[in-house]
């Protein structure tokens, strides 16, 4: 199957600009657009903050500390990663607005407050405005990016999923096809050894220490954050090399996330044999309407046409498992064509025990909002200055590599 370095693009036809992405944190801006806004009236508190070089996740402890709260009761609605300039909302419940307004936190600054019925959770985000200045690049190819831009508003973005995915090694799906299969021996051998040219220092030792039998010196070696390969490596010491028992040391969560790289791998499949047709309908596709996600069957495509032309609906690919819908006709057999070579059955979605996945239908394209392209030069050197507005779920980085065409961005990736 293809990696994510290898997948095709939609604008081929146009060299790529290459470049490189946040060189420093005020070159990645994001500004979370909200899915509503905050009444007024109710017992939580809304507040929208900047932050500088700062993931989610470490800005809400920072700010549970701040208020002498656990994290889990403050509220967000996306992710985002720590080397970027963002704008984003949490919620609190029972505090003081002013508590909330007056907090004094490093890289963070409260820039609203107001309140709300109820908690902010996942999901409840329009989508992200980006400003992105892309260095080391000739700002005369400005011309060029607004017309790949151009290209990708009329006919969509490849909604690939990208390398954040994949993980460092990119290859997190095939620690998940050998989860489902329940293959642990394979499992612990992707997740453990198997050394690439990506692997360096310490990770790059333990992995070695591994792949010679050495479960004690690997375990000692992994470093951190790598605690899950270190503990895997823990109890295959403890259960005399019982793969299938050590891999249940794994959290369920990190367990499921392996699971849904693996479906993105596969999605990603469908969405490259089919790049050149993404905004063309086939009779028996299932539809996906914009923005709400309802999925039909396409019956009649001279039809159903113009609306996928007004990107009104959108052809889907698959997110496998039990409940997944099929499509007919040439869809179909493509789909039906990637089970076969992958050797999947149907039931091992459904048999997984704790790893049962119901799938879904994910559009094989999305639409880039508002988009500006401009030229300039700072303190830094000269950029191109790229503006686009995504909704919920759409990676800015699959736009960019789209307009990059070079692995140097690849690695700096963003959890939107």
């Amino acid at each position: 199957m293809l990696n994510v370095d290898e997948l095709p693009y939609l604008t081929a036809e146009v060299p790529g600009i290459g470049g490189r992405i946040k060189a420093q944190p005020e070159d990645f801006v994001v500004e979370e657009v909200p899915l509503y806004q905050p009444c007024g009236e109710g017992t939580h508190v809304y507040f929208r903050v900047e932050k500088t070089g700062l993931s989610t996740m470490r800005a809400v402890g920072d700010i549970a500390h701040a208020l002498g709260r656990a994290p889990h009761d403050i509220g967000y609605a996306g992710l985002k990663d720590a080397d970027a300039v963002t704008t984003q909302t949490f919620s609190v419940e029972h505090v003081n607005p002013d508590t909330v307004r007056s907090l004094a936190l490093p890289r963070m600054r409260v820039v609203d407050v107001s309140r709300h019925t109820n908690k902010l959770k996942l999901g409840h985000l329009a989508g992200n405005r980006f400003t992105i200045k892309i260095r080391d690049v000739d700002p005369a190819r400005a011309g060029d990016v607004r017309g790949m831009m151009e290209t990708l508003n009329r006919r969509g973005v490849p909604n690939y999923f990208g390398p954040q995915r994949f993980g460092m090694r990119g290859d997190t799906w095939e620690v998940g096809r050998a989860l489902l299969r329940e293959d642990y021996d394979e499992m612990v051998q992707v997740l453990l050894g198997r050394v690439k040219p990506s692997d360096y220092g310490d990770v790059r030792r333990a992995r070695e220490l591994f792949d010679q039998g050495d479960l004690e010196g690997a375990a000692t070696t992994w470093p951190y954050p790598f605690n899950n390969e270190r503990r895997v490596c823990r109890m295959l010491i403890k259960f005399h090399g019982n793969a299938r028992k050590a891999v249940r040391s794994i959290e369920m969560r990190l367990q499921r996330f392996y699971i849904s790289a693996y479906q993105s791998q596969l999605f990603n499949q469908i969405v490259a044999g089919r790049i050149g047709r993404l905004d063309q309908l086939m009779a028996g596709d299932l539809a996906w309407r914009h923005p709400q996600g309802a999925v039909f069957r396409v019956d009649d495509v001279a039809r159903e046409q113009p609306r996928c032309d007004g990107f009104e609906i959108s052809p889907t690919g698959p997110l496998f498992g039990y409940r997944m819908s099929t499509p007919d006709g040439e869809a179909g057999q493509a789909e039906m064509a990637l089970k076969a070579a992958e050797n999947i059955n149907p039931d091992e979605w459904r048999e997984a025990g704790r790893h049962r996945v119901k799938g879904g239908r994910r559009p094989l394209r999305f639409q880039p909002h508002d988009v500006s392209v401009d030229a300039g030069e700072d303190h830094a050197g000269p950029y191109i200055l790229l503006g686009v507005r995504l909704e919920s779920g759409c990676y800015a980085t699959t736009v960019l590599r789209e307009i990059c065409k070079s692995a140097g961005h690849v690695a700096e990736t963003l959890d939107e």
